[in-house]
């Protein structure tokens, strides 16, 4: 029973910490020097779940989005609901594993004998921002715009809140920032050059996919 029960008390305090981390960003990433197996499996879920969330904040703010109810007849709210969920997870977990490695060669570069699966997931628990944008950035945004804000054309309110989605993403910066000094105990400096790259490659890889 002792076996069982620590693994789901592992799992439960990494779940609590991918809130955490909006909170307090170093205790959580200094956790996650842990790489062992054990600490790397409880942090699935919470990854997972954050990854998904943000990748579907990431698709709502595509420019794609604003003509998938140009049809009515072919896509109502269901279907682009569904359609977010799914293509929003599929994006979140391609560019976890994408930038993932951007930041695990970038850390390298300037010295880290980290993993590419703890470089990962400290990348998942910095996306928690945007994990966050989903549930309180997008709700608002769309109950004021509501069917206007997927048709080419549609209200011009989109344009007040389009900007206020890049806090989010600053924030995740930000936190990318802090797990990156926290777990290699690296100087500011160091972290902002390692960071910066990542950050740099990042934007190209999203901007090109964007293009595909």
């Amino acid at each position: 029973m002792a076996t069982k029960a620590e693994p789901r008390s592992a799992e439960s305090a990494w779940l609590l910490r991918a809130l955490l981390v909006l909170q307090s960003p170093r205790a959580v990433f200094a956790a996650i020097r842990d790489d062992s197996e054990e600490a790397a499996h409880a942090r699935q879920e919470p990854i997972t779940a954050l990854v998904w969330l943000a990748g579907m904040a990431a698709v709502l703010a595509a420019p794609a989005m604003n003509t998938l109810m140009d049809d009515p007849a072919r896509r109502d709210a269901v279907v682009v609901a569904i359609l977010i969920f799914f293509a929003g997870g599929i994006y979140g977990i391609a560019v976890y594993w994408v930038l993932g490695a951007v930041l695990y060669y970038a850390c390298r570069w300037f010295g880290s004998q980290g993993t590419y699966r703890r470089a990962r997931h400290v990348l998942g628990f910095a996306l928690a921002p945007l994990a966050l944008a989903l549930v309180v950035f997008w709700p608002i945004r769309i109950a004021i715009e509501g069917r206007d804000l997927f048709r080419y054309g549609g209200s011009d309110g989109g344009h007040v809140f389009a900007d206020t989605f890049y806090v989010f993403v600053a924030w995740s910066i930000v936190l990318l920032a802090i797990g990156v000094r926290t777990v290699h105990g690296w100087s500011r400096a160091r972290t902002l050059a390692a960071v910066a790259a990542t950050t740099v490659v990042s934007a190209l890889v999203v901007f090109v996919s964007a293009l595909l």
